[in-house]
């Protein structure tokens, strides 16, 4: 029995996977992708990009060690301002509550970009 289900359901899918590989690319139009179209200005005169939380909270410190006293939790959804970098650690200054303090780069940092040109 079990056999049998396995092998309708792979008729199946081989059924409706035919009309899909049957396509050819030629009937396929053409479509202007971001990628395709020409770039406005250089990518090295672009502003960076900005700093985000990528974790759910990150705990600002009052010195740039795990040590340290928590002087208040950086959320992702605030926004925040970098002021100076030391080693791998962020001072900010989150705008939401207003608290400055030390935070781990490891949890926050700047995506970049690439440019192609």
């Amino acid at each position: 029995m079990r056999s049998t289900r396995i092998a309708i359901s792979a008729a199946l899918l081989g059924a409706l996977a035919v009309p899909v590989l049957s396509a050819t690319a030629a009937s396929a139009a053409p479509v202007a992708t971001a990628a395709t179209a020409l770039p406005t200005s250089s990518c090295s005169s672009l502003p960076p990009l900005p700093y985000e939380v990528h974790t759910k909270a990150v705990t600002i410190r009052s010195k740039a060690t795990t040590k340290s006293t928590v002087v208040g939790v950086l959320y992702r959804s605030h926004k925040f301002t970098v002021h100076n970098k030391s080693g791998n650690w962020l001072y900010i200054t989150d705008r939401a509550t207003g608290v400055k303090g030390w935070v781990s780069g490891t949890y926050v940092y700047r995506d970049v970009r690439m440019c192609l040109s």
